[in-house]
């Protein structure tokens, strides 16, 4: 059961976050445009980029990134620690 629903949840973080990194890569293009542009439309681009999109992509980001974090301690694995692990062989300094 919690390794189906840590696969549903990959998929869902997987999806996600891809869809933020290329949202937040087209706002660029707006800034872009803005700057060709120019005068008071450039900034009403920019700050409609800047209220609407960026605060969206922030909280969008975040919720995937927890649902990623999620799906990794239903798998089993061991994220955010700060144990090392231990070689099973101590090597020679030779």
């Amino acid at each position: 059961m919690c390794k189906k629903a840590s696969a549903v949840l990959k998929n869902i973080f997987g999806y996600g976050i891809m869809i933020c990194l290329f949202t937040g890569g087209f706002t660029f293009f707006g800034y872009v445009a803005a700057l060709v542009i120019g005068g008071q439309t450039a900034a009403d681009i920019c700050t409609f980029i800047y209220k609407t999109i960026i605060p969206c992509i922030i909280k969008a980001s975040t919720v995937m990134v927890l649902l990623g974090l999620l799906a990794m301690y239903l798998n089993g694995e061991v994220a955010l620690t700060s144990q090392k692990k231990k070689s099973a062989e101590p090597k020679s300094r030779a």
